[in-house]
């Protein structure tokens, strides 16, 4: 009965959208535990204290639910229908992930996820399910390889034989005991491509990732200016960041995604910055309605565009970077002023920061004057 069941499932989870499926024990990744610590005790969490809430609950979906008795994992393909990379050679673009150039996926899979369990109720006659996508403390990327859909490459993301690096994950976790499927084991070999790939240097080591140096957690996480150090690096990435992913030669055997609420829109391909620094918060909403990037908020996102002005040299975004600096949030102000210390020549950018540092009462503003003005004197 239960094999029955198990392949009546994986028809159903196709039948709703779902491109790959398997089913996994709940104590199937071990590890998981330990890998997790040491990340979390190097501190290359960063300000993602979620991740640190709780790891043992994380780690183990028996301790988040206790009757849980298989998990079945199921992936969405997103690939992209162009290469990711060329945006990057337009610096006067934005350049959004792929994953977010679409409607939220949360919701699109959250609300298959509930219909397969409804439906995985009903037939079996029994048992208990619960539902997650990427919002609770469910360790998906090494219950998804454990269940087969995968392996975790040396990027610490999921790698599909069929689908290469592009899978959005969703979670079943029931109380039924249903067969469970062989894990994936890792093809990586000797390849570096997507550890080489990384334009800040973010990974400690093939298999850790050190997100404080991230471009994703840069963009996306981190609240705060972006550290100096690391702003050249970012070039147009406003939102996200898929060198890692798309450098990986698995992707050869990727495919275009089908389902077409995730297709990217055209706006969000390669939208100018110029538009995009004029945005305020009411045509940022309306912009990015639907979209994973209106979580990060008007603010933040203004930080990365002007972060890409920066390193776009684009002598025309200079007056929106002028007003932006004036702009109510200090952040925003903040990367303003190295927006501008990029694009001006240093005689006018110097005159204009001695008369800010007279003005300016944010700290953190003037400690951003005071730094560009400190590097324009020393390139001149």
């Amino acid at each position: 009965m239960t094999a029955d069941l198990k392949t009546a499932l994986t028809r159903e989870a196709r039948a709703l959208g779902f491109d790959t499926v398997g089913i996994t024990r709940p104590d199937a990744v071990d590890g998981a535990r330990a890998k997790l610590e040491a990340f979390l005790d190097h501190g290359a969490h960063g300000e993602m204290q979620w991740l640190a809430d709780n790891p043992q609950r994380r780690a183990d979906p028996r301790v988040l639910w206790s009757e849980v008795r298989s998990v079945i994992m199921l992936g969405v393909n997103y690939g992209p229908d162009q290469n990711p990379m060329t945006i990057l050679q337009h610096r006067d673009r934005g350049a959004i992930s792929v994953y977010a150039q679409g409607d939220d996926y949360h919701e699109l899979i959250k609300k298959r996820l509930k219909t397969l369990a409804r439906w995985l109720l009903a037939t079996a006659g029994e048992g208990d399910v619960k539902v997650f996508v990427d919002t609770a403390a469910v360790m998906e990327k090494p219950l998804a390889g454990a269940a087969g859909l995968g392996w975790q490459g040396k990027h610490t993301n999921l790698v599909s034989r069929e689908f290469g690096s592009w899978l959005f994950l969703g979670a079943i976790m029931t109380t039924l005991e249903l067969p469970y499927d062989a894990p994936e084991v890792d093809h990586c070999g000797s390849c570096r491509a997507c550890l080489d790939s990384c334009p800040t240097d973010a990974f400690i080591a093939p298999y850790k990732l050190d997100a404080r140096r991230c471009i994703s957690y840069l963009t996306i996480e981190h609240k705060g200016p972006i550290p100096r150090e690391l702003r050249k690096a970012i070039g147009n990435r406003i939102y996200g960041c898929d060198d890692c992913l798309a450098a990986c030669p698995w992707n050869k055997f990727a495919q275009a995604g089908h389902e077409i609420k995730l297709a990217a829109r055209d706006e969000l391909r390669a939208p100018p910055l110029a538009e995009l620094l004029k945005l305020d918060d009411t045509a940022f909403r309306t912009l990015f309605t639907k979209s994973p990037v209106k979580r990060i908020h008007r603010d933040r996102f203004i930080r990365n565009a002007l972060i890409a002005a920066g390193n776009s040299g684009d002598i025309a975004l200079v007056d929106d970077a002028i007003r932006l600096l004036d702009d109510p949030d200090p952040v925003v102000r903040g990367a303003a002023v190295w927006a501008l210390a990029q694009l001006l020549p240093p005689e006018q950018f110097e005159s204009r920061a001695r008369h800010a540092l007279l003005s300016e009462t944010d700290e953190s503003v003037r400690e951003e004057w005071q730094n560009a003005l400190t590097s324009s004197l020393a390139a001149c």
